[in-house]
């Protein structure tokens, strides 16, 4: 797999991660977790007013926050860290026969265009019946359990395969005192990403939520 226009190699010689890289990236899991609550009250009325997605406009404040948070536009590819100037997003999409399929969300800085081209994609997914797989690295993979307030959650992963993208799900909302919150599970690579970089995306993503229309 190669690396598109718009990412540029990491020099491991210089670069200040390059013996957390290697050590991490030999382990048999390399993904670290956390769950947490977030109050989505401000996105959540706004998606309402708009008429958009409430689901992709979270997943948009969500993608917004990556692009702030280097460690999350690095992947790895072909054994090396690379950084990307743009991350997309792609998330599972259920079915009307039960079934998901996934579906690849360009990254726009504004969430009406995002969501809007966002829905063209999930009613196309909802339609097929085949099991297409956004090929891309630079993405995010998400999903949404809007059945369950979950507290903590794992995820299925092909050991074999080398892959390095964020896993972000969103849970059931809950309202309480007018204010709504939701819970948020992310997995990230930990050869690429440590709690710290986790907690500066947490706050970009919690502050985004908080301005549905801003933009970086």
């Amino acid at each position: 797999m190669q690396a598109t226009i718009g990412a540029h190699k990491i020099d491991m010689e210089t670069w200040e991660r390059r013996e957390v890289f290697n050590f991490f990236r030999a382990f048999t899991e390399p993904y670290h977790g956390v769950c947490l609550r977030v109050d989505c009250t401000a996105t959540y009325r706004y998606a309402k007013q708009h008429g958009l997605s409430v689901f992709l406009s979270m997943l948009h404040r969500s993608l917004v926050a990556a692009q702030q948070v280097e460690n999350f536009r690095t992947r790895i590819v072909d054994g090396s860290a690379w950084i990307f100037d743009e991350i997309d997003g792609g998330s599972a999409v259920g079915r009307p026969n039960g079934t998901i399929g996934f579906a690849h969300y360009p990254y726009r800085a504004g969430i009406a265009e995002f969501v809007t081209e966002a829905s063209v994609e999930v009613a196309r997914v909802r339609q097929r019946n085949d099991l297409e797989r956004p090929p891309q690295v630079n993405l995010i993979r998400y999903s949404a359990l809007p059945w369950l307030d979950f507290t903590s959650l794992s995820h299925a992963r092909d050991m074999a395969k080398e892959d390095s993208a964020p896993r972000i799900t969103f849970g059931k909302m809950t309202e309480a005192d007018g204010r709504r919150t939701m819970p948020v599970s992310i997995h990230v690579h930990h050869a690429l990403a440590d709690g710290l970089h986790v907690a500066q995306f947490v706050e970009q993503f919690q502050r985004l939520l908080d301005a549905p229309d801003s933009q970086p």
